[in-house]
């Protein structure tokens, strides 16, 4: 029965009272959030006429000479701010309401007008063959695989892609397998190599460009009449003005130079290694600093800045400080994910190939080898985690800062597919096209022979060319196909789906109203130009003969009373003509819809390829096809929807702006359907706990990662609109049919007495060998890999310190009897078949044991959603506006609805499920509960190999039977008492934030910032700080357990209890708090950045 659960804080926010923005504010009074805010604020109240306190300064105070400087002031702060807003109004669509529409076609003609389903500017195509890969290991195996296979062409579009990453593990058995060595041993087979990165934001724009010149010169404009206070007071208003610019950008992760990664490096790495590598990088984000400067000054020419013409602040002025060029915003990325081998083979999803993602499916946090250096799994800076410390200088990447005998890394879990098929030509189409675009805009006036356009013919490829969007070219556009389409995928459509045989349903039943995409969606006769007939049947007569039959007999009749037998005759053999000439036809269609598609009874799997990219991007209209994909499949599950993501931030009205994407609408529209109906149904959503890489919450520097996390939670269950609280608004527990969650591990660093012991008998610290270590493993691909005599080279040759250090270790080992460094990670104890932590040995004493203890959240950055075990969506594409919006940064998604049934069971009665969708969701389901054996880098499996090797899954074991059935009582009881009882052991051990007894900046001083504070700074090694962190930066709280031996043993007892790495979001964190607003805010300029 529907109850009322307003009061229970996990179904209904407790947001902060009378904290919302722009509730109650006048903006122009200083409601914007930030520095621009609080100056105005500060200097209004001192000169306006009022205190701060409110009361009106005494006669011939500092307050009274104030009327051109206050409204100077004023009309300044509120140009920039009003500037702001239009700002963010150009890209989020503030004061309109939300542009998300599944129908492909835009009432505003600004989107693409594909007639392909949910928008794209691909069909969808059968005749596919498809497996997923779950973590790094065995997604970059294949790819090394297959770029070892290349012959031909390989191409790379990528976020970040870094030179010296290792595609197998450990690095010093697999030098070759360096990704800049395979591709400078591909170019030098011949194969052409082509790539585009992610060019990031290189400087602030106010700081290099634009202050102090133009605060100067705003000055000299006051008029000559203007007293010397007045003027004092002009000057610190601008330069105030102007700080407050400088500061949001110092402040803003997206204005700030993007240290963590140097597209730079990455095309001189590459491109110097040889001819037949081109990398591009794009987006140019910033004029010269001379056309910026002479561009705003000019503008300014004319003006005469008083009291009455400051609000006159021309909008193109203040646009150009935040490089806003024909309404256009370049803070957004290249985020896709993407690699084809020689046009056949593809990989795509969630994995870049760049430092920090290579991962085995137990996460190992601790990498400190102190008995073998050559067991090193992340060399150098690769030990990264980006909490305590991000990627730093990454064009030296042996030199890591952060100590890995005393911090961990973070772990990263992520989804990638590899595939073959037709649905691989539209990969290739959108290569190409985002190749030339790019060509065109910055490469062709350079006229280098390295770089030039790549061919491509789009309709063999199926894919859509984008119509015209000027408002004249759509005038009655609206065809019936549109208004068929359109109607099809109608946010709270009732439509069903007519009764079809168990093997078609199960990849069919998403597919809208087939009969109005039978005609434009197959591809058939698309992928290439059929095979050409002698004459067939329906053969026009520009082909030389009469069309059909009746025109024949026609023919015939005119000379019928004199040639009566010689007609029938010719009749007679035109027909049989035309039947051979017919059945030659069909079998020539029938022969390239079996090269296309496979045969008509192995038909493979059908694929889409959907994608976010606009103009800025692409080159071409506004897709958002993979946000209407999303839309469409929610809507369309029956039973079960499973999201796992790096972020999760959604709209279910328009209400909730600045957020436009509405997958959050679509989740609660088919959550309330079930709920009337009283029908079972469960959206089981898993992301980051902190869904950015801030270390204190509390910090000024974590602003991005708390705007993220206000976002999530108003998402969520806050603010008034989130999906909790509108479902609890129609009177029914929001948690009987949604529940979040997010990933943590723990790990031992072994950091022991062996290690001193060694570094005294060779002379040699373990920092000063790991380095030479480092040195040795980060050669640049040009060090020869063969000596003179053929073999291979020895990369840690010279490196005396090294080899120093390796022989005296051996010598301890070997008289301590301590082996190989079989224990230098624990992660194995919380899988499948580890060993009880509790019976691993550990050789040096108990108080070094508790303090070698390590916990860090695992980082979730995948981007799949999985419907009722049948379809898949998977690419590159985050849950937020920036990913699902089309006109912010550019995504790829795949969406596979394999036919092969898989019997299996929903809400406990007989399902058939498809293979991929259900073993992809199982495989991920045990990973999270710890029910799959630990990975072994060195012992690949099927899982390990490129498409062509199925995936391996072991069918009606235990363990998948535990996970067979998502809305079964067992599993949901599995479920969520393992994410309780992980989430109750590591709340104790080691404290970790977000946490739900966190309630308001007050509980996080007593549960975090007493133990931890400046802990991250201090494993960054800050030497500013005076007072070191009672705990180093996620090590265990020992003062929860009692001291001595029996306190370790009392804390391994509790580790012992934790299963996989699944527990529950804290929903209740910091609810008392406007999150976003303890330091520096939010405001106009950088709040779109954040959803």
């Amino acid at each position: 029965m529907a109850q009322d659960y307003k009061e229970d804080p996990l179904a209904y926010g407790d947001y902060h009272e009378g904290r919302r923005r722009g509730e109650g504010e006048d903006e122009y009074e200083g409601g914007d959030r930030g520095l621009i805010g609080d100056t105005y604020r500060k200097l209004r109240g001192r000169y306006a006429g009022q205190g701060p306190t409110g009361n009106p300064p005494p006669n011939g105070g500092p307050g009274q000479p104030s009327g051109l400087v206050s409204g100077l002031f004023s009309t300044l702060h509120g140009a920039v701010h009003g500037i702001g807003s239009e700002l963010q109004q150009k890209v989020a669509g503030r004061g309109k309401t939300s542009h998300t529409h599944s129908s492909p076609y835009c009432d505003q003609s600004i989107h693409s007008t594909s007639q392909h389903r949910f928008g794209s500017f691909a069909a969808q195509r059968s005749g596919n063959d498809i497996k997923w890969f779950v973590d790094g290991c065995g997604y970059m195996w294949a790819v090394s695989r297959a770029l070892e296979q290349a012959r031909e062409s390989i191409w790379i579009l990528d976020w970040w892609l870094s030179p010296e990453l290792y595609l197998r593990r450990p690095p010093a058995k697999n030098e070759q397998y360096r990704i800049d060595r395979m591709l400078q041993a591909a170019a030098q087979r011949g194969v052409r190599v082509n790539i585009i990165v992610y060019k990031e934001v290189t400087q602030a724009l106010t700081r290099k460009y634009l202050t102090p010149t133009i605060p100067r010169y705003l000055h000299s404009l006051l008029p000559r009449h203007t007293d010397q206070f007045s003027s004092a007071l002009s000057q610190l208003g601008l330069a105030a003005t102007f700080a407050s610019l400088e500061y949001v950008e110092s402040q803003n992760q997206l204005m700030n130079p993007i240290l963590s990664v140097c597209s730079s490096h990455t095309k001189h790495a590459l491109e110097n290694l040889h001819p037949n590598i081109s990398v591009f990088r794009h987006p140019d984000h910033l004029p010269d600093a001379q056309t910026l400067q002479s561009s705003f000054v000019s503008s300014l020419q004319n003006l005469s800045l008083s009291a009455k013409t400051a609000a006159t602040l021309p909008l193109d002025a203040l646009k150009a400080v935040h490089g806003m060029n024909e309404d256009v915003i370049l803070y957004w990325a290249h985020h896709e994910k993407l690699c084809i081998i020689d046009g056949k083979t593809a990989f795509m999803g969630g994995l870049d190939l760049c430092y920090g993602r290579w991962d085995l499916n137990q996460h190992p946090i601790a990498d400190y080898h102190p008995s073998n250096l050559d067991d090193t799994i992340f060399p150098g800076q690769e030990y990264n985690n980006a909490r305590v410390l991000d990627f730093q200088d990454v064009s030296h990447w042996q030199k890591n800062k952060l100590d890995r005998r005393v911090s961990s890394r973070m772990g990263w879990s992520d989804i990638s597919v590899s595939l073959r098929g037709p649905v691989v030509e539209d990969l290739r189409a959108h290569f190409v096209e985002r190749w030339n675009f790019i060509y065109n805009e910055k490469y062709d006036v350079r006229k280098d022979v390295r770089y030039s356009r790549l061919a491509f013919n789009q309709n063999e490829a199926g894919t859509y060319q984008p119509r015209p969007t000027s408002s004249a070219s759509n005038q009655g556009y609206q065809s019936a196909d549109y208004q068929q389409v359109s109607q099809a995928y109608q946010p709270n459509s009732q439509q069903q789906n007519s009764p079809q045989p168990p093997q078609m349903q199960a990849y069919q039943s998403y597919q809208p109203t087939s009969a109005s995409y039978g005609q434009n969606n197959q591809g058939f006769g698309q992928y290439y130009s059929p095979p050409r007939s002698s004459r067939g049947i329906e053969d026009d007569e520009a082909e030389g003969g009469s069309r059909g039959f009746g025109s024949s007999l026609e023919g015939e009749r005119h000379h019928h009373h004199q040639h009566f037998g010689q007609g029938i005759d010719q009749m007679a053999d035109s027909v049989r003509g035309r039947f051979n000439d017919g059945v030659q036809r069909m079998e020539n269609e029938y022969e390239h819809h079996r090269h296309l598609h496979g045969g008509f009874q192995q038909a493979g799997v059908p694929c889409q390829i959907v994608r976010s990219c606009s103009k800025w991007s692409h080159g071409v209209p506004t897709e958002h096809s993979i946000q209407n994909a999303y839309i469409d499949v929610i809507q369309r599950s029956q039973f079960f929807i499973y999201i796992e993501n790096q972020f999760f931030i959604t709209a279910s009205s328009d209400a909730q702006k600045p957020v436009r994407n509405k997958i959050g609408a679509a989740i609660v529209d088919r959550i309330l359907r079930a709920a009337r109906a009283g029908e079972r149904y469960q959206v089981i959503v898993i992301i980051p706990a902190v869904p950015g890489f801030a270390g204190d919450l509390k910090d000024e520097a974590s602003l991005g990662t708390r705007a993220i996390m206000e976002f999530q939670y108003n998402s969520i269950n806050r603010g008034g609109h989130s999906i909790m609280e509108v479902i609890a608004n129609e009177g029914f527990d929001p948690t009987e049919y949604i529940r979040f969650y997010n990933l943590r591990n723990y790990d031992r660093i072994n950091s022991g007495a062996s290690i001193r012991e060694a570094e005294q008998s060779s002379g040699v610290s373990f920092a000063t060998a790991q380095q030479q270590y480092n040195d040795a493993i980060e050669l640049p691909a040009s060090y020869p890999s063969q000596g003179d005599d053929g073999q291979s080279r020895d990369y840690t040759m010279n490196r005396y310190d090294y080899h120093q250090y390796q022989q005296s270790v051996q010598r301890v080992n070997e008289r301590q009897r301590l082996g190989s460094s079989r224990w230098d990670s624990v992660s194995e104890c919380y899988m499948l078949g580890g060993a009880d932590i509790r019976s691993v040995p550990w050789e040096y004493g108990s108080a070094s044991e508790m303090a070698a203890f390590v916990s860090e959240e695992l980082y979730v950055h995948s981007k799949v959603l999985i419907a009722d075990d049948r379809i898949v969506i998977c690419g590159s594409a985050n849950l937020n506006d920036r990913s699902q919006n089309g006109d912010h940064d550019s995504e790829i998604a795949i969406i596979v609805e394999d036919p092969t049934p898989v019997d299996s069971y929903m809400n406990g009665r007989p399902w058939q499920a498809t293979k991929f969708a259900a073993t992809l969701r199982r495989q991920l389901f045990r990973k999270h509960l710890g029910l799959l054996r630990p990975q072994d880098m060195e012992r690949p499996n099927e899982n390990f190999e490129p498409i062509g090797t199925p995936n391996n899954y072991d069918f009606g074991s235990k363990e998948d039977r535990l996970v067979m059935d998502p809305l079964s009582n067992s599993f949901l009881n599995l479920w969520n008492s393992t994410a309780h009882q992980n989430t109750l052991a590591f709340g104790r051990i080691f404290h970790p934030v977000p946490h739900d007894d966190v309630r308001t900046w007050k509980d996080y001083a007593g549960f975090y910032e007493c133990f931890f504070k400046k802990a991250d700074k201090q494993a960054e090694g800050k030497d500013s700080i005076q007072k070191p962190a009672k705990y180093e930066w996620g090590h265990v709280v020992a003062e929860n357990f009692a001291p001595g031996e029996q306190g370790v043993s009392e804390m391994k007892d509790l580790l012992s209890t934790i299963r996989g790495t699944l527990v529950e979001m804290p929903l209740l964190f910091l609810i008392k708090e406007d999150i976003a607003q303890e330091g520096v805010s939010l405001n106009a300029f950088t709040e779109e950045v954040y959803t």
